[in-house]
């Protein structure tokens, strides 16, 4: 089995890529698709094939996916670019590998997607099933050009699409969680944080995906047990709290992990942040 990923050395993808090659069999080969080769030299050295190019290049993607029996598309961009550049990698990329990935004869493809493409909150944990709702502090282009991706690759005849919908990243030198504090200015101290989702986590979650029979065409969320407050993660952080104030949509991007614990098995090994905070893990 051969099986490509995109975004390898990226936020996500530096968690999940070595997690793979570690639990890889030795009849499986792992690929990866970077821009910068130096980037990818520490995967290269643990078995990892590197392809040098741009995902959007048609004769560098004709040459990564040559052979793949599995894709996992980790590739992403969402902040601190133009909305015309997370179009275009999120959504237009995503789906010209899905093509791309059809055309090579590819069997299977893990799409990472977000919790953020519910929207708007909905009075209780989101459920795969829900339809997006346009809404919440946070829909911009990037939720909104995921949401398209899987509809778009879900659509695609001839390709086992699975998706993971990932609450927000964090951990083993993740720098989401202190980068997003400014996006959450003006927020309530009591307003809970997302979902969160250690690095570990996403990297278990991703791997059921890749190998769970069965789930073709499904969605999983992929989150920790116990969101935290804004409060709390300021606390942890050692940070100047936030006002206090009503939160107008307390369930925004609080999302169910029922559905990944019954059909694949999923239990986080970090199932709060405080956990990952006590075994030395952020």
């Amino acid at each position: 089995m051969l099986t490509l990923i995109t975004g390898a050395t990226g936020q996500v993808g530096r968690g999940f890529v070595p997690r793979l090659l570690a639990q890889a069999r030795p009849d499986e080969r792992i690929r990866v698709i970077v821009r910068d080769e130096s980037r990818a030299a520490a995967l290269a050295d643990r078995g990892a094939e590197v392809v040098v190019g741009d995902l959007r290049d048609t004769e560098v993607l004709g040459k990564a996916l040559a052979g793949a029996d599995a894709v996992v598309n980790i590739a992403a961009s969402f902040r601190g670019v133009p909305d015309e550049e997370v179009w275009a990698v999120n959504r237009d990329a995503a789906l010209e590998l899905g093509r791309a990935a059809v055309a090579s004869g590819v069997s299977r493809f893990v799409q990472a997607s977000t919790v953020l493409v519910y929207g708007a909150g909905r009075g209780r944990p989101l459920v795969e099933d829900d339809p997006t709702v346009p809404g919440g502090p946070l829909w911009t282009a990037y939720p909104r050009s995921k949401a398209e991706a899987e509809r778009g690759l879900l659509a695609l005849d001839g390709l086992d699409v699975r998706v993971g919908r990932l609450g927000f990243v964090y951990g083993d030198g993740d720098p989401h969680l202190v980068n997003a504090l400014p996006q959450t200015a003006g927020w309530p101290a009591a307003k809970r944080f997302f979902q969160l989702a250690h690095v570990a986590d996403v990297a278990q979650g991703l791997l059921r995906l890749l190998y769970a029979p069965g789930a073709a065409g499904r969605a999983y969320n992929i989150a920790d047990d116990a969101p935290v407050t804004l409060l709390e993660v300021h606390q942890l952080l050692g940070m100047e709290p936030p006002a206090d104030g009503p939160d107008p949509d307390p369930w925004y991007a609080i999302a169910s992990t029922d559905r990944i614990r019954r059909e694949l098995g999923y239990r986080p090994l970090f199932p709060t942040l405080w956990s990952a905070r006590d075994a030395g893990a952020l």
